[in-house]
């Protein structure tokens, strides 16, 4: 019933990057009132180094993580997960919906004590749509007046519709009005950085040294591939809310190891736990199950055999068992994915997924039928050798070894596996060298809109080769669409064209368990984030 009721609070704010649910907060049996006396102070496990601690260049949830606890936006989030003013006191929105006039906070300053500025937001927004910065999230801000045209190379920087009008004035035209601009301004794209601080050092974010950011927490020391250390930033507007000195991200990859350091109490919060310790784990009161709005997948490379043929990748998508993906080798709660949507988006006819329904059918007779028909079509004697790829992880490692068996078992195909770190396997899949990987995507806010956007065409991280046009004029006419169902409809539709052209394989919406000590409380957990600890605090040692 905590799950469930998790899940219902999660899908009736729908709001957010983080729409999400305190339901699950972990509270200590201690007393609160002894809290002073505690050592304030937390070890977490991100489990992999951070690939990019730099608000433009991030796009994985480890990353993120860090993101969301050292930098603030205009917009942050309150404990629900709900958007609320942050580097802003306040907001006007023109009567078109069209224009955002923010008025930043007095208070508002960097870790070094120096103002946070209109002209930081403007700076920052615009290093993003640089084309030469390279971000892979750029395209969360062509929403903006003039963006897309700036960052796709056919526009000028000074097309771009922000400006900052004084020091504490900052105004953002749209193209037009969009319902969920303050949940998407709290996505770490869209937070500020210090302009000196960027161009004075291209490795800026590199390292803990002399890094300046503006929010509740600081990085203070980073030993790459070992551990990532932030601490109370005193200088931020609502210090007082904050109760942790210093928080510890270890980067401990091997499930097991990191499971037991929590059983001796060496780690504070652990996710993702073994499969084989989660059912006896459930029994236990640090466990925790939330949520979570994505899709674990494998993408298929469109540009390389034998995937660049459609029937082949639907042959192997209806040849795996989702139900035992789910239940019997990941064991966290999952549910199976038939689609790329998940549960948990409101419509006006109902949740989107359940409207929408499920578009692949396991059938594995059907399945031999189509790679034969498609082996065929290619003129290929024998199926092409492939090989599935997955970053080190011992959770992906078991699934994908379930995967091969089964393509093995219902398609007749024998399949090589591959593992790589996360931040080479990132670059990896980049280049678009591989040809069936592991992915997982989290909506930055509950919408079908931001799972779809994965596949466009043009989008940095739609790693698969594949661009159909019609999915992306669908895509960006629901996104100027200003009724509610046409809206929904139009993004079905494009739903309905990814499924029936398959460029990935879905293979189960996610859940996060987690392990927390007893110690904490006011931990928020969200449905598309992991856990904020800006007003977490410990109670007892």
């Amino acid at each position: 019933m905590k799950k469930l009721l998790v899940f219902l609070i999660a899908v009736l704010t729908l709001s957010t990057i983080l729409a999400g649910c305190s339901g699950g907060e972990k509270t200590s049996s201690g007393d609160a009132k002894d809290a002073k006396d505690v050592k304030q102070e937390m070890v977490v496990n991100a489990k992999t180094e951070p690939p990019a601690i730099d608000p433009a260049k991030a796009t994985d949830t480890t990353s993120g993580w860090i993101l969301d606890h050292i930098f603030e936006g205009l917009y942050t989030r309150d404990k629900e997960g709900n958007p609320v003013l942050g580097a802003a006191k306040d907001v006007k929105i023109s009567e078109d919906g069209k224009t955002y006039t923010f008025t930043l906070r007095e208070d508002a300053k960097w870790s070094d004590g120096s103002p946070v500025t209109a002209s930081d937001f403007e700076y920052a927004w615009k290093r993003v749509l640089n084309p030469e910065t390279g971000s892979a999230f750029a395209f969360y801000l062509y929403y903006i007046k003039g963006a897309e045209d700036y960052n796709k190379g056919k526009g000028s920087e000074g097309d771009v519709a922000i400006k900052a009008e004084d020091d504490h004035t900052f105004v953002v035209e749209l193209n037009s009005p969009l319902g969920y601009f303050d949940s998407l301004l709290t996505l770490w794209t869209f937070d500020p950085v210090k302009k000196d601080l960027v161009e004075g050092n291209k490795n800026w974010s590199a390292d803990a040294n002399n890094y300046v950011s503006n929010g509740p927490f600081k990085m203070t020391k980073w030993e790459h591939d070992n551990q990532v250390i932030i601490e109370k930033n005193t200088e931020y507007y609502a210090k007082d809310e904050v109760n942790l000195d210093k928080v510890t991200f270890k980067m401990v990859g091997e499930a097991t190891t990191y499971y037991q350091m929590f059983k001796t109490k060496e780690f504070d919060l652990v996710i993702t736990l073994p499969t084989d310790v989660i059912d006896a784990e459930r029994k236990n009161d640090e466990y925790l199950e939330v949520p979570y709005y994505g899709t674990y997948m494998y993408m298929f490379n469109t540009e390389k055999e034998p995937f660049n043929n459609q029937k082949v990748r639907k042959a192997f998508a209806m040849a795996i068992d989702r139900e035992t993906l789910a239940k019997n080798v990941s064991k966290a709660g999952e549910t199976p994915a038939y689609s790329m949507v998940p549960l948990g988006a409101e419509t006006p006819e109902g949740d989107f997924r359940k409207v929408g329904g499920d578009y692949i059918e396991e059938n594995y007779d059907e399945a031999k039928k189509l790679l034969e028909e498609g082996m065929k079509e290619e003129g290929w004697a024998t199926l092409p050798e492939v090989t599935l790829m997955y970053n080190t992880d011992e959770n992906h490692k078991k699934i994908a070894e379930a995967v091969q068996e089964m393509i093995k078992v219902n398609l007749g195909v024998n399949i090589k596996l591959n593992n790589q770190e996360w931040a080479t396997y990132l670059d990896t899949t980049k280049q678009h060298n591989y040809q069936m990987a592991r992915m997982g995507w989290i909506g930055v806010f509950v919408d079908p809109v931001v799972n779809l956007d994965y596949y466009l065409g043009d989008s940095p991280n739609n790693r698969t080769g594949w661009v159909n046009e019609e999915f992306d004029r669908i895509m960006a006419e629901s996104k100027v669409e200003q009724d509610p169902e046409k809206r929904f409809q139009l993004l079905h539709d494009a739903e309905e064209i990814l499924m029936t052209d398959l460029p990935f394989m879905p293979v189960y919406h996610y859940t996060n368990n987690y392990l927390v000590s007893q110690n904490f409380e006011d931990i928020a957990y969200y449905v598309n984030r992991y856990p904020a600890l800006k007003w977490a605090k410990k109670v007892s040692q």
